[in-house]
Parts: structure tokens; sequence; C-alpha cells
């Protein structure tokens, strides 16, 4: 494994765990009915930066967001994404 293998790897490690951290966040604060919410465009942006497979495993794990259809098509769809991209980086 190549060093930029090994960073983009650790990259998206980060970028897993902190979607699954914000979604596990949010979820607690949506139960507790806390005004300080995490904002939708939060999670969005880390599922999209790398963090799919994280906040995807969050939305099952917690039953979080999935009926906002942002989540339950977006973020399986930027999984896809982020799998395809990574097999075609892969591949060169």
């Amino acid at each position: 494994m190549s060093p930029i293998e090994k960073l983009v790897a650790l990259y998206l490690v980060i970028m897993n765990v902190y979607a699954f951290a914000l979604m596990r966040i949010d979820k607690i604060r949506a139960v507790k009915d806390r005004r300080h919410r995490i904002p939708e465009r939060r999670l969005l942006g880390a599922s999209a930066l790398g963090g799919s497979l994280g906040a995807f495993a969050a939305m099952r794990m917690f039953r979080h967001k999935t009926k906002h259809a942002a989540f339950a098509a977006g973020i399986p769809v930027m999984l896809v994404v982020h799998i395809a991209l990574l097999i075609w980086l892969e591949s060169l």
C-alpha cells in the first residue's frame, strides 16, 4: 500500500467515524427534544465528503433520518458513488 493509499484510507476512516458520530449525537438530541440539533446540511455534507458508509450504518442502527428523502435516497446513492470511485481509483 502506497503512502497516498494509506492517507486516503485514514481520511475515509476518520470521515466515516465522524459521520456516524454526528448521526448518533443528532438522534440523541432528537429523542431528548433538544433545540441544538445538528443541521441536515452538516450531516449530508459529512456523508458527501466520504462518510456515507458511517452515515448509512448510523441511519440503520439508530433508525434516524430514515423517512427523510434526502437521507433515505441520498446516503445510499452517495455510498454507491464512493464505492465506484474507490474501485475506479484502484484500477488506475
